[in-house]
Order: C-alpha cells, then structure tokens, then sequence
C-alpha cells in the first residue's frame, strides 16, 4: 500500500481537475474514503425505486442512473489511467466525451440495483489495485487528456469525482424526488 499518499501538487493534474482533488483533500484520508464512498452512495440511493431513478431535475440534465453510469465510466477511465501511469507506460490517452458515453449507454434501461453493484464491484477492484501500489509508482506521471497526470493525482480524482456528483445528487436531485 502507498505509504506517502500526499495530496499531488499543481503540476500533476490538469486545472479542470482541481475541484476533484480539493474535495478529496477534505476528505482527509483518501484510502479510507474509497470504500466508504461505497456506503454513501447506497445509503443515499439504494432505497430509490428504478422510476424515482429516471428523476432528473430539468431539461437536458442527466438522471439519477444516468449519475450512476456515468460514476461508472469515470471510475473506468480514471482507474485505467491509474493502472496505465503507474506501470510506467508513458503513451498519452485520449479524453473521452462523457455526454456521449452516457447518451450511447442507455443507463436508464438498467435497474439502479445493477448499476449500483457495478460501482461497488469496481470500486472494491480499483482499492485492492491501488493497496498493491508501491510509492514510487504512486508518483509517477503520464499524460492524459493532452496534460501531464500522476497516478497519486488520480487517485485523489477518484475519490474527489464521486463527491462532486454526491453533492449535486444531494443539493438538485434527492430533494425532489417523489
């Protein structure tokens, strides 16, 4: 397990990123918030049925499974970067187009108790994955997106992404929801 996993610096993630890695930051232990991340999403969303799950709170907005699935793309993306960068592969990765990625997955035909279980099961995979790194792998940089990553600056995007679209599942969708 990394044993020095500091908050990364400036130089290792992209600005559109920083939201991400200040709200992990706040979390205050990024290895712990990983699994308890999984808690938080169940508790605030597994008593949902799948149709309070199709809520979106306007035109054109994502709803609340399509929240999910994309939770699920990024963690995919993000962790794949992870394994990419740490392993000391330096070949840039494309950005992808998370509207499309969602629009393209029908998110909205699954049932929320798949979708749910597909993030845990991933999240659960991506900690065990990142207790195997070591320190030196943790700091290495690669490049994604066309802008200079490291592999500790992913991890904290994890982690800060989930809590990003929590907040806003909290603030503009649970409120509403019938």
């Amino acid at each position: 397990m990394p044993t020095n996993l500091t908050p990364p610096t400036r130089e290792e993630y992209a600005p559109f990123y920083s939201d991400y890695i200040q709200r992990a930051i706040k979390k205050s232990d990024v290895i712990a918030a990983l699994p308890q991340q999984i808690e938080d999403i169940k508790s605030a969303l597994g008593h949902l049925t799948d149709e309070q799950a199709r809520f979106k709170f306007g035109p054109g907005e994502w709803s609340i499974k399509e929240v999910i699935g994309h939770l699920i793309d990024v963690e995919r993306v993000f962790s794949y970067r992870l394994l990419r960068i740490s392993r000391n592969d330096q070949t840039p990765l494309p950005g992808f187009e998370q509207n499309d990625y969602v629009r393209e997955a029908g998110f909205d035909n699954s049932l929320l108790s798949d979708l749910l279980s597909e993030l845990e099961l991933l999240r659960r995979a991506n900690i065990l994955a990142i207790k195997n790194l070591s320190d030196e792998s943790v700091s290495r940089l690669g490049t994604a997106s066309g802008v200079t990553v490291s592999a500790r600056a992913l991890i904290f995007m994890l982690v800060g992404h989930v809590e990003h679209h929590m907040a806003s599942l909290h603030e503009k969708y649970l409120p509403n929801v019938k």
